[in-house]
């Protein structure tokens, strides 16, 4: 368990940043008004998420492989993603409410930090 908190200390810290903002009420904001600005905001928590998730990867790995990102860069972010609209849905008494769109928002950011992981272990394995 050490050792993997010391080699993924931000990922960790902004799992924990993404269940608390996801799980206290959001009061308004001039931002309200954007159309779709809570999907975009979900698009970019979890692009920042997965790709901090796949920095530290490659800091640890540094041999790693396209396929090897799949679990750590994207699997186990959607999965989170998931695991909260379910909790926003079931067990915040309406404070909160649990959408397949912001699942969905979760899934796409994901998915572009893991096209980017994908680029960035090609470009390095060109240079090793």
């Amino acid at each position: 368990m050490r050792k993997f908190i010391l080699t993924y200390p931000f990922s960790i810290l902004f799992a924990v940043f993404i269940w608390v903002i996801c799980l206290i009420p959001i009061p308004e904001t001039p931002l309200s008004d954007v159309r779709m600005i809570d999907k975009w905001t979900h698009i970019a928590l979890y692009f920042i998420f997965s790709s901090v998730i796949g920095h530290e990867y490659f800091r640890a790995n540094k041999k790693a492989t396209p396929a090897q990102l799949v679990l750590p860069e994207w699997l186990l972010p959607v999965v989170m993603g998931g695991l909260v609209e379910i909790i926003q849905a079931t067990c915040t008494n309406g404070v909160r409410s649990g959408e397949w769109l912001d699942f969905f928002a979760d899934a796409i950011g994901s998915t572009l930090a893991l096209v980017m992981g994908f680029v960035f272990v090609k470009i390095r394995g060109r240079k090793g």
